[in-house]
């Protein structure tokens, strides 16, 4: 192999090597399902009754919407999925309520990307004056 082959061989696995992951990019996997999960109307009006009225059942939930009990079953299903809500069996009916420390979870990770957006807002406004 020539040195320049050589060099360049060097190089490339240097480059090749798996970077360290940002914290940004380390927190993003386990807030997706959380944001994709929020990502439907019908689910954010059902996490608002929630943290407005507290724990309810799926009748509770379904009064006053357009929405048939079967589907606001499969949006809680969907929400716990993504650990937005827990269900507890009270009688014969499971109430529904949001789990706060992934909503908790959700406001900090909007907080580091607001940040991280001010930041740049103000050197691009430094690089303009």
């Amino acid at each position: 192999m020539t040195q320049a082959g050589a060099q360049w061989s060097a190089q490339s696995r240097t480059t090749l090597r798996k970077q360290p992951k940002s914290r940004a990019r380390t927190k993003a996997p386990s807030a997706a399902p959380l944001f994709a999960a929020l990502s439907d109307e019908n689910r954010l009006r059902l996490v608002s009754r929630l943290c407005a009225g507290g724990p309810m059942s799926i009748t509770k939930l379904a009064a006053g919407s357009r929405v048939t009990r079967q589907g606001i079953t499969k949006h809680l299903h969907v929400m716990e999925k993504a650990g937005l809500v827990k269900s507890t069996r009270h009688g014969r009916e499971r109430l529904w309520q949001m789990e706060q420390h992934r909503v908790q979870e959700a406001q900090r990770y909007l907080q580091q990307i607001s940040s991280q957006w001010d930041r740049a807002l103000e050197r691009l406004r430094s690089l303009v004056e």
